[in-house]
Parts: C-alpha cells; sequence; structure tokens
C-alpha cells in the first residue's frame, strides 16, 4: 500500500506517525513545501515576543526522526494538482523546479490555512507581516529588534492578533489594534466578556480601534501610515491578522466537496466526497460535536486528533473522531480566557430553546492572597437543563475550568449536576463550592 499525505505540519505528521504505526507494510510519503515538519505556529507570537529564544523549540519532529521512522518525508515540495481517476499527483520539486507523478493508493490532504489577504492597497512594501510560517517568524523577530521599529500596528482582533500584541508590549513596543468590528474577539465571546478584554488592552496601554476598516498602506519602500476608513495612523510595522483560508486552490478540479471558503468536507472518519481521499487540519473541516455539521475550526487540536484518526483509516484500520466543540483558549495580557460548545448559540442551532447565566466569582478563598475575579457563562437547554457551551474569563485557574464544562457537554451533564459535582477544594486553589458548582446551581 503506498500511502500519500500533502502537508506535513500537524495533522499531516500526526496521521504519518500513526499510519506507520498501524501498518508497519506500508509505504508512506510526505510531500511539504516548507523546509521543517511538525512545526507549531502556535508559538509564533510568544516567540517574537521574546518568551523563549529558540525557534526549534515550536518542532515537535524534525525531518530526521521521521525518516528513521519509517516516513520518507519530502521537503520543498509543492503538490500542484490531483487527478482522482487516475489515483495520481503532479508534484514539484522546489529545489529543481522538477515536475513529476506520483500514484497513491490512499491520499490525504493536510495543506493547511493561510491568512486571508483583505484588499488592502499597496500591501507588497517592506515592514508588513503575516504570523504563520517558520520564516515569517524569523523576519519579523529580525525587524523588531530594530530600534527604529517602535510603532506597531496589528490588523485583526481576533486569537493571533490579540496574542501578537502582547509579544508587542512584551518588547515595550506601542501598539495599536485595529478591528473592523465593535469588539475583538467578535461573535466568538459574550459581550461581557469582551468588554473586560477591551479594558484590559486599554489599562496597558494598548490603543483599540474599533468600527474602522483598513484600505491601505502609506509608504514607497516601507510602511509608514496605515489608512482606514476613517484616519491615517502612522506606523513603523504591521501584522496583519485577518483570518484564515484553506489551502485548496489546487483541488479545485477534482470533484472533492467543499464549504465556500474551500474548507474540505470530510466525515467522522476523515474522509472527503472521492474514494480513498482524505483530509484534516487547517484546510478541512470537522464534525461539530452537538450539531453534527461539517463546521470549520482551524484549531491545532482539531487537527491532530483528526490526523490521527486519518492516519489509522488511511493504513487499513477503523476509526471515528468524536467530534469538536470547538474549545480554545486564550491570553488577553493578564487575563485568561476560553470557550467551548454553543456558548454562542445562533439561529440554526435554534431548534432546541437554550438558557444561559452569567456569573462572577472568585478563583479560590478570599483570606489567601491575590484572589482575583472569575466569570463564567453556560448555556444549557432550557428544558432538559442538559449543558450545551460556557466561557470563562480570569486570571489563575480561569481558562482551564472550560476543559471541565466541555466534559460536561460529552457527558450530558446537567446544570444541578454541575452544581454538586465533587471538584476539589484547597484555600490556595479553589474554594469549597467552586465557582463551577456555583454557575451550575443558579441556573434555573
Amino acid at each position: 500500500m503506498k500511502i500519500i499525505i500533502v502537508g506535513g505540519i500537524a495533522a499531516g505528521m500526526s496521521a504519518a506517525a500513526k499510519a506507520r504505526r498501524v501498518n508497519r507494510d506500508a509505504e508512506v510519503i510526505v510531500y511539504e513545501m516548507e523546509d521543517i515538519i511538525s512545526f507549531g505556529a502556535c508559538g509564533l507570537p510568544y516567540y517574537i515576543g521574546d518568551f523563549f529564544k529558540n525557534e526549534k523549540r515550536m518542532i515537535a519532529r524534525t525531518v530526521e526522526q521521521m525518516q528513521d521512522a519509517g516516513v520518507n518525508v519530502q521537503v520543498r515540495h509543492q503538490v500542484l494538482s490531483v487527478d482522482p481517476k487516475l489515483k495520481s499527483i503532479s508534484v514539484k520539486n522546489l529545489n529543481t523546479e522538477e515536475v513529476f507523478e506520483q500514484t497513491y493508493d490512499k491520499l490525504m490532504i493536510a495543506t493547511g490555512a493561510t491568512v486571508i489577504q483583505p484588499p488592502f492597497s499597496n500591501m507588497q512594501i517592506d515592514n508588513i507581516f503575516k504570523l504563520t510560517k517558520m520564516q515569517d517568524g524569523l523576519r519579523l523577530k529580525e525587524k523588531l529588534a530594530s530600534e527604529d521599529i517602535q510603532n506597531i500596528t496589528i490588523i485583526g482582533a481576533g486569537f493571533i492578533g490579540v496574542e501578537v500584541v502582547e509579544a508587542m508590549i512584551h518588547l515595550g513596543k506601542s501598539v495599536r489594534l485595529i478591528q473592523r468590528s465593535s469588539r475583538v474577539f467578535n461573535g466568538i465571546f459574550d459581550e461581557k466578556i469582551t468588554d473586560l478584554m477591551q479594558e484590559e488592552l486599554l489599562s496597558k496601554g494598548v490603543e483599540v480601534i474599533l468600527n474602522e476598516s483598513v484600505s491601505s498602506f502609506v509608504g514607497t519602500d516601507k510602511v509608514q501610515a496605515v489608512v482606514t476608513d476613517k484616519q491615517t495612523y502612522k506606523t513603523d510595522l504591521v501584522v496583519v491578522a485577518t483570518g484564515f483560508k484553506p489551502n485548496t486552490d489546487f483541488i479545485i478540479d477534482t470533484g472533492i466537496e467543499t464549504l465556500n471558503n474551500g474548507a474540505i468536507i470530510v466525515n467522522k472518519k476523515g474522509e472527503t466526497s472521492i474514494k480513498d481521499i482524505y483530509s484534516a487540519g487547517d484546510c478541512a473541516t470537522v464534525p461539530h460535536m452537538l450539531t453534527h455539521e461539517n463546521v470549520y475550526i482551524p484549531l491545532a487540536t482539531g487537527a491532530n486528533k483528526l490526523g490521527r484518526v486519518v492516519g489509522v483509516n488511511i493504513a487499513g484500520g477503523d476509526a471515528e473522531y468524536m467530534g469538536s466543540l470547538g474549545s480554545a483558549c486564550v491570553k488577553v495580557m493578564d487575563y485568561e480566557a476560553a470557550t467551548t460548545g454553543l456558548s454562542q448559540p445562533k439561529p440554526q442551532d435554534m431548534q432546541t430553546k437554550y438558557s444561559t447565566v452569567f456569573i462572577k466569582d472568585k478563583n479560590f478563598t478570599g483570606y489567601y492572597p491575590n484572589q482575583e475575579d472569575l466569570y463564567i457563562k453556560l448555556v444549557y437547554e432550557t428544558q432538559s437543563k442538559i449543558i450545551v457551551g460556557g466561557q470563562t474569563l480570569g486570571k489563575n485557574g480561569a481558562a482551564l475550568r472550560i476543559n471541565v464544562i466541555a466534559m460536561a457537554i460529552k457527558m450530558k451533564m446537567t446544570t444541578s449536576e454541575l452544581g454538586m459535582m465533587d471538584f476539589c477544594y484547597s484555600p490556595p486553589i479553589s474554594k469549597t463550592w467552586d465557582a463551577l458548582n456555583v454557575v451550575g446551581n443558579v441556573a434555573k
């Protein structure tokens, strides 16, 4: 059996490693455009912010390690097209420019995503960065070392944008954050939570610009200003963090079904609409655990888990992914925030009536030093009281409490069961009635 995997970052290498363990006789070939594999791009904001120095710490496995494990990894190779009828792919060696054909028995597409490119004018000038690849981080870190780079503009107030804000503040830079909607993390977090996030950013000296759309950049050789639909802002450097688009242009003519944004639609086995072709990672959908819809949630957690499932299946096994809850967390300066499940129910989710409760509590006992506020939102079915979503915000210990809510969703726990759940207690760590107990008992 010949297994070909296109893309060697998160999902692709998770699949390759698992396939090799499941079927020792299979030939596993990975084609990756970059010169590294198993790269954790989530670490880039913290690398450029000097939270750690060695960029190699973001690499989970090297090419040599995977070769030693029996996986044929070919870096600097770009897959140009896929022919499902002939079960072949066209590959370009980026070092030699040679193009060749390669057949497969099973194919996995794990080509990830790239930053959405809005129609900004004059985008080609220097000191305008995206942050998805190792090389992006290396180049940006080098620029930030210059004393001439002090005034930073970040476009996009989602996960990456806000993480880059913290990195720049950590470096002592002057930071401006521009968001075209009325809130940071618009549509992801509850308004009460985003209000607190925005207050936190402002308190740390971040200039938060909302309800403005960037149109162009001023500068000849390098950026000197950012132009929005309302004002012009002087700047020394720009980071564009405007969301992600799946890297799937090369499969447009294959007949593989995708969402409108290009994300490849897969089932719980990671199978696409075409036999023997699988997909996972930021180029593909994931099945939602609650709605059972094919949703686009580009997170490393889902990429690795569905990638592992695909690895079993392309090697001849039979595995299914239980589905995603979209569980995600982020650090917003001194705050931690997290979300899971139907924490912001949308109209298509409204076949069932939902209720919500939002509390402000504390993370541990009042007599132990440095007690902090803890905010929790819980979403549950009005009639059955079964928990379907939640959000948390606070400082010490806030984000990881979302894992309890995620488990509660999976186990179809009710609010009253959460209210009486036997959580651990110690004055420096929690209260006798943890905030999670409190939110469950407050829910009516």
